[in-house]
């Protein structure tokens, strides 16, 4: 896929599918009105540090895809070559961590448990998807590559250390 293709598609699919999980949806749920009373500011930092977060991982991992992978996350553009790096060596599903981990972040930062609900929600949405879909697809597309690749580096809780693929593999 050429890089101006897998820019714009993955640009069109950070919209669509992000945008509405974390944008949409928490916007219909809350209207972005806080609490009142607002609650506590530390609690509100830590919300506001996790949409940070949230963002840049997101970004990070999407722009990933179109460098390392030369495709984009939606699977009507998918990678050429399976990413397994930057954060992709610390945790396989960096993007709905991220996705999962801004939406308790506004749940924080606004006071509205109404997201809390959601982003379980929509985590466990998530979880059903890369089990039913995306694990098979992977497995069946890249193979052995895919199946080192998911014995060294966890699905949901980032490891501490980056995973370094043994180059002669």
């Amino acid at each position: 896929m050429r890089r101006s293709a897998a820019v714009a598609g993955s640009s069109l699919f950070f919209a669509a599918a992000p945008g509405l999980v974390a944008g949409v949806v928490p916007w219909l749920l809350t209207g972005w009105q806080g609490a009142e009373p607002p609650w506590p500011a530390p609690v509100r930092v830590v919300g506001a540090a996790l949409v940070a977060a949230g963002t840049v991982v997101l970004v990070h991992a999407f722009a990933r895809f179109v460098r390392e992978g030369r495709g984009t996350p939606a699977p009507v553009g998918p990678t050429e070559r399976l990413v397994v790096g930057g954060l992709y060596r610390h945790v396989r599903n960096p993007m709905y961590v991220a996705v999962a981990s801004a939406i308790v972040g506004q749940a924080l930062l606004l006071g509205r448990p109404v997201l809390l609900a959601w982003a379980a929600l929509a985590g466990a949405a998530m979880v059903a998807f890369v089990r039913v879909y995306e694990e098979p697809l992977l497995a069946a597309r890249y193979g052995d590559e895919y199946r080192t690749y998911c014995r060294h580096v966890p699905g949901w809780l980032p490891r501490l250390r980056p995973w370094i693929p043994d180059p002669r593999a």
